[in-house]
């Protein structure tokens, strides 16, 4: 064992193991009820993928597209309501539309816009009048379909923090109990709506990764709900400013936030944690370990000894199905969005017609990919480059599986083949060539996340919601998913899944966890 370095004490109540947004969500949470916190970071800065980098002296944002779970100051959702409380000060900027949606087979082309404080009246009417709704019942319908998914988006935030019997659950919160156990295609039929307008609404499926037809309609109206109901918002200053001033006010709280520290293993003594080893051989006493890595790593690689690990994790681990990664290609052009005819911020683009089907098969191989989402940063945050630049971004969240193949030989063709493929496909549909205008183009494929984040399988959102594995099973189970004792877990395989406003949520509850055990340790007097 190394000789501990001076910057390190001989025990913390809490090690938090990484400092992107969930980690530095549980640390916050864990420094204001005044625990003793160190912060474990392997790279040299925190956040993670939520991150940005330099070219050309422009910052470019890394990865984030939208927030969710914010809200306007005068009216604060979650997201903002924590970091507020936790005096992380962001200039958040609100995102004008919710997206547009192109069809290229059938000819759909719409623009959504969000509603204010829930309110889905202009969604709705938007969507229903691009389906040629006549009488005004196709928009009741829509109406009627968005509010539900507001009321279970209402029940969620409230039986995330509040423990109910199923009872108490089926009085308080009957639309939640009765859509829980439906996926959301079947929840969707119920509404007897033309295909259009469906394919309109199934735009957002990319950001939670499966498809209507195996997603959990519970995560679906979440989704739908926040984004739908009360807009998105992006950092002024990109993700990187969220990681930045969460750090920062962490150590203000009196947490030990330090740089360049791998952490190899978790150590257990006697079925309860009792610290962690770096990758330089020092060991950090802590009876408690907050882990952002994969449970599948976690519990394979991490914990020591090996026979510590119970064999109901590993049967957990093995139960789970990994969720997408991401393939993006970031672009800065030599041009403003107007001179290139670039109108909305957000874009769904289905170049060969909304077939999900089809659409889901090609996810699972390593393209070229027909379904994209566009992003100009600058039509939500002007400033975001240089006046008579702007930075456009293309991507797609495949399954992982579809890039096992990849090898150091063709690593590079299967990069720049999809990288083309997705600059052609934006070209056709914007009616310029984008590749005229580059200036600078950085290309993010799975392997990148993998290398970069250490991230299981490259995935970026934990572990899929499908109907055998979804949110509210997942709510119901937490308390018996912990398996060794001191141990819990925060990232996007945690319970809300992927996104990173769902991360930071994540990471709250990692640390609700651990308040709890230490709480269940002090009355049994450990």
């Amino acid at each position: 064992m190394a000789e501990n370095p001076k910057y390190f004490d001989e025990r913390y109540d809490v090690i938090v193991i990484g400092g992107a947004l969930a980690g530095l969500a549980s640390a916050l949470t864990l420094a204001k009820k005044g625990k003793k916190v160190l912060v474990l970071e392997q790279h040299n800065l925190p956040g993670g993928v939520a991150t940005s980098f330099v070219r050309r002296g422009i910052e470019i944002e890394g990865t984030l597209h939208e927030m969710m779970s914010i809200g306007p100051k005068e009216c604060p959702l979650k997201i903002r309501k924590f970091f507020d409380e936790m005096g992380v000060d962001i200039e958040w900027l609100r995102v004008p539309d919710a997206y547009r949606f192109v069809d290229g087979v059938k000819g759909t082309d719409v623009v959504v816009h969000p509603g204010d404080h829930g309110n889905f009246e202009t969604p709705a009417k938007e969507i229903a009048d691009a389906c040629g709704d006549k009488d005004g019942k196709l928009y009741e319908k829509i109406l009627r379909l968005l509010n539900l998914c507001n009321t279970v988006y209402n029940s969620v935030n409230i039986l995330s923090v509040t423990h109910m019997s199923k009872v108490q659950m089926l009085l308080k919160h009957p639309e939640f109990v009765k859509t829980a156990g439906y996926s959301a295609k079947e929840v969707i039929d119920t509404f007897d709506l033309p295909q259009e307008a469906v394919d309109i609404l199934a735009a957002y499926w990319i950001y939670v990764g499966d498809v209507l037809e195996n997603l959990p309609f519970t995560v679906w109206a979440v989704l739908m709900a926040d984004y739908l109901g009360y807009g998105s918002y992006v950092p002024r200053k990109f993700s990187h400013e969220m990681s930045l001033k969460m750090a920062e006010a962490a150590i203000k709280m009196g947490a030990q936030v330090e740089f360049g520290q791998r952490v190899d293993k978790i150590l257990v003594k006697n079925g309860h944690v009792e610290g962690v080893r770096t990758a330089q051989g020092q060991e950090i006493k802590a009876r408690y370990v907050v882990c952002s890595s994969y449970p599948d790593k976690a519990y394979t690689q991490m914990i020591e000894p090996k026979e510590a690990v119970p064999e109901g994790a590993i049967k957990f681990v093995n139960a789970k199905t990994i969720g997408v990664t991401c393939f993006s290609v970031v672009m800065l052009l030599d041009k403003s969005p107007e001179e290139l005819g670039i109108k909305d911020y957000s874009t769904f683009y289905a170049a060969e017609g909304m077939d999900l089907d089809r659409i889901w098969k090609e996810a699972s191989t390593s393209g070229p990919y027909n379904y994209v989402t566009s992003i100009c940063t600058n039509l939500a945050n002007p400033e975001a480059s240089p006046k008579g630049t702007c930075i456009y971004s293309i991507t797609m969240l495949p399954r992982p599986e579809g890039w096992f193949g990849v090898t150091e030989e063709n690593y590079e063709e299967l990069k720049l083949k999809n990288a083309n493929h997705f600059i052609d496909l934006e070209s056709k549909r914007l009616g310029v060539s984008l590749r005229d205008h580059i200036l600078e183009l950085i290309v993010e494929a799975p392997p990148t996340i993998s290398h970069y984040t250490g991230a299981y399988q490259g995935s970026i959102y934990g572990y899929m919601h499908t109907m055998d594995d979804h949110i509210v099973a997942r709510l119901q189970m937490s308390e018996k998913e912990n398996y060794i004792q001191g141990l819990s877990f925060a990232g996007a395989h945690q319970i809300s899944g992927d996104g990173m406003g769902p991360a930071v949520t994540n990471g709250r509850k990692g640390a609700k966890i651990i308040l709890d055990m230490m709480e269940e340790d002090e009355k049994e007097g450990k």
